[in-house]
């Protein structure tokens, strides 16, 4: 299948209700080979977006501070320690300092899912191995699962606030240049044909939903999960090559 090159970069702004709305930021992602249909004249999704209006420096430097000391927070105490103060005294500014920028916690929480979001895009499309290019797509794949199941579990709640684990969520470009990442990697692996419903299959444990419901009503904690997706993915693999 011909190259072809993808500028995308989706990410997933969301309003306090129960609706969910995409934003879009630009961003050159380098060229993908082995392109995945996406319709019926087989050519590969390409959204191009501009945006618009630009962020100062400064401005631009206390944001990146302060997302970073939220996540922080949450690598080492969990999304509950993610609190105004909390980031402020971690990135050593004042706590208005925080609430001028963010708002609420909401609004801080809002903002680091955004920039989560951006860092796993990059990361699968032209980062470092394993989850960036270069590695067998086998752990590429498991490495994008471990990452997408750590981001939707450092923000579930906001995620299932903001209609992620709605059914109609699939059908958000956010999703779509995830699903078109797995598809592409399915395919790499020895998979044809029409590959959304097997694309769908890997990802369904993957949803803000699905993880809510494994972590709360079953009783796994995310290492297990990860660990039976991972289980999951590679008998699929192996089952296929043996066919």
């Amino acid at each position: 299948m011909a190259q072809g090159s993808v500028e995308v970069h989706a990410t997933l702004s969301t309003t306090c209700s129960n609706r969910t709305r995409v934003r879009f930021i630009p961003h050159l992602v380098k060229s993908y080979a082995h392109h995945v249909p996406n319709g019926p004249d087989h050519s590969p999704l390409h959204i191009s977006l501009n945006s618009s209006g630009t962020e100062r420096a400064d401005a631009a430097r206390n944001r990146r501070l302060l997302l970073a000391a939220a996540k922080n927070l949450i690598d080492h105490h969990g999304a509950a320690a993610v609190t105004m103060e909390a980031v402020a005294r971690e990135a050593g500014v004042g706590k208005g300092t925080v609430f001028r920028r963010f708002g609420s916690r909401t609004g801080l929480m809002l903002a680091l899912l955004d920039h989560s979001e951006s860092e796993i895009q990059q990361a699968y499309l032209s980062g470092p191995e394993p989850l960036g290019p270069g590695a067998p797509p086998l752990d590429r794949l498991l490495a994008y699962g471990r990452a997408r199941l750590k981001l939707t579990a450092d923000h579930l709640d906001i995620l299932l606030e903001a209609g992620a684990g709605a059914e109609d969520f699939m059908s958000h470009p956010v999703a779509r240049t995830s699903t078109q990442h797995v598809q592409i990697l399915l395919r790499q692996l020895g998979f044809d044909g029409a590959l959304d419903f097997l694309a769908l299959t890997v990802q369904a444990p993957l949803s803000a939903s699905s993880v809510r419901y494994l972590l709360v009503d079953v009783g796994l904690d995310l290492e297990t999960i990860t660990h039976q997706w991972q289980d999951m993915v590679t008998a699929l693999v192996t089952g296929h090559d043996r066919s």
